[in-house]
């Protein structure tokens, strides 16, 4: 098999069928995923042991990665698509065979291309505080991310850095200064680069992801000295998000972690991405604003009472998973099954439908 070829065919056959994932396993037909949907390529060959190593060496590139991953077993990377297209991946064993997971990450969107909420431009627009975006694997965390740093590189200058692992999107320079930096390549880990940007003369700081409690504890002090923070985590909701947070700290430092986060924390935006009556996908989300109750209820360890704040919030800016679902369903954009499906509290849902 000529690897090169293959790759290049079955990633443009992703692009084609706008497709957001390329999977190849061993013993299997090459899979892409539409609209959510997983679907077996059955007119390509069944990969063997041979053939998913052979086109992982192409997506690799430099040999050295191809040793990590015979060692650790499991890599992150990324891979450019003749420069039309990037894409992020995962090799791992299973049985003792490869498996690759590929994402196909688009172009850099702004938040009305992809019908996010126009609030989430105020959020771009701070100066310094903590925003996260949150949700399951594959939700659009890190697209939603990237379009609101692109409104801050399109209107103001800043110096922005980001830390991936591995970088995702990448940025066109215009009014800011990006410095994309990648885990593994250009820094040790998360929380070493995190410590150094103190003394890289930054204003705002993604990272990709929170991984520790010092990533989380050096992000937090970072927003509280005069910087605008980014991140994600793969929870469910904003409650469950602070949670997450405290709980990563010993017992003896979460009082201190609680106090921070009440201050800093500017909001938590929760995201779903739901198949459209008419193909594709949409977001439906949820949106908690850190005001005076927020904080207190934070400081005060009540956090299970937030969500009734988001219920009650509208007129603040807030916005309610349920009542995102409700819209799309009344808007004819969703069925009332997904709705169903994507809903937290569905009991909820069905008294609003």
């Amino acid at each position: 098999m000529d690897y090169k070829k293959e790759l290049e065919d079955l990633i443009t056959t992703v692009i084609r069928e706008g497709g957001s994932d390329l999977h190849l396993s061993t013993g299997r037909y090459p899979a892409i995923r539409v609209a959510g949907e997983l679907i077996f390529l059955v007119k390509r060959a069944i990969l063997t042991k041979e053939d998913t190593l052979g086109l992982l060496t192409e997506l690799l590139v430099d040999k050295s990665k191809v040793d990590r991953f015979l060692v650790n077993q499991e890599i992150d990377f990324a891979y450019d698509f003749r420069g039309e297209a990037r894409m992020r991946g995962n090799a791992f064993f299973h049985k003792g065979s490869v498996g690759v997971a590929l994402r196909l990450i688009p172009k850099v969107r702004t938040l009305a291309d992809l019908r996010l909420p126009q609030v989430l431009e105020t959020f771009a627009r701070k100066k310094q505080g903590f925003f996260l975006v949150v949700g399951p694997v594959g939700q659009g965390k890190s697209t939603t991310l990237a379009a609101m740093v692109d409104l801050i590189n399109t209107e103001r200058a800043e110096h922005i850095i980001t830390v991936e692992d591995p970088i995702e999107y990448l940025y066109e320079q215009k009014r800011s200064m990006i410095d994309q930096r990648e885990v593994g390549i250009d820094t040790h880990d998360f929380a070493t680069a995190l410590k150094s940007v103190f003394r890289e003369d930054v204003n705002v700081i993604l990272v990709g992801e929170m991984r520790s409690p010092e990533t989380i504890s050096t992000a937090v002090s970072a927003a509280e000295t005069g910087h605008l923070v980014f991140s994600t985590l793969h929870t469910n909701n904003a409650s469950q998000t602070i949670d997450r947070i405290i709980d990563a700290f010993p017992p003896g430092q979460q009082d201190q972690i609680r106090i921070q986060l009440s201050s800093s924390l500017l909001g938590i935006f929760s995201q779903r991405l739901i198949p459209r009556i008419t193909g594709g996908l949409i977001p439906a989300y949820e949106l908690l604003i850190n005001n005076n109750a927020v904080s207190n209820l934070i400081r005060e360890k009540r956090t299970h009472e937030i969500d009734v704040v988001i219920e009650t919030g509208f007129e603040q800016g807030m916005v309610d998973m349920n009542r995102s679902l409700l819209e799309l369903v009344r808007a004819g954009e969703i069925t009332i099954e997904n709705a169903y499906l994507n809903s937290l509290n569905p009991k909820a849902l069905e008294r609003l439908l």
